[in-house]
């Protein structure tokens, strides 16, 4: 049984998220303050976290970097009433995962938390499968229904990078610090050119992406109809 932790100081929403997610067979942990979630999160280590940003003692952006320093690679769901875009943002760059803002379908929480779950227990050895393609990540290859298909070295760094963060809401500072490293002076606006020439190699449509998709205002997010890992 999977473990869910949720953090929220808000009574009768954390009653409600724990109903509906006891109710698809998760076991679940509370906590309502950012305190209590953080030492739940450190001692539980759970396969999930839904997390509200504004907590009292311990806030969630705190949480998430805290999380993250401590190699903890639980995805983060992130609960904001804000939906103000440099709130997400800031989220997202201390290592939520994705988000979704008050007020919200707990159809949609329940599914965006299902397929992290899922991804997580479909893990093989670095091999990346997505619609007709396969990534083969120690050899270097991206493949076509057996037919190669040819990437330059930053161009398979970058698909590599979005593979593995499936279902992830990405920012482009993210992106850019992960595929070309802190000290590098490619601008986010260079991200934007390197996603268009990729996305002309793997996309039918490059026009109406099927597997790298666009968040506005805040980066991209690789989310194939179907994928494994």
């Amino acid at each position: 049984m999977e473990t869910v932790l949720i953090v929220e100081d808000d009574p009768t929403m954390l009653r409600g998220l724990k109903d509906n997610f006891e109710f698809k067979g998760y076991k679940v942990i509370t906590a309502s303050d950012g305190e209590k979630g953080l030492e739940a999160a450190l001692n539980s280590k759970p396969d999930l976290l839904v997390l509200d940003i504004m907590l009292p003692k311990i806030n969630g952006y705190e949480i998430c970097r805290l999380l993250r320093e401590q190699k903890l690679d639980m995805p983060i769901i992130m609960l904001t009433a804000k939906g103000e875009e440099s709130d997400i943002i800031l989220g997202l760059n201390l290592g939520a995962d994705d988000y979704v803002t008050k007020p919200f379908s707990i159809k949609e929480l329940l599914a965006r938390a299902a397929a992290f779950l899922r991804r997580a227990r479909t893990q093989q050895e670095d091999i990346y499968e997505f619609g007709d393609f396969r990534l083969d990540i120690p050899a270097r290859k991206l493949t076509r229904k057996g037919k190669e298909i040819q990437l330059s070295p930053k161009e398979f760094n970058l698909l590599e990078f979005f593979v593995k963060k499936t279902g992830r809401a990405l920012t482009r500072d993210e992106i850019l610090n992960s595929v070309w490293g802190y000290d590098c002076v490619v601008t986010t606006r260079s991200i934007d050119r390197f996603v268009t020439t990729l996305r002309e190699k793997i996309e039918h449509n490059p026009e109406r992406p099927q597997f790298i998709h666009t968040i506005r205002s805040i980066g991209y997010k690789f989310e194939p109809l179907e994928s494994n890992r």
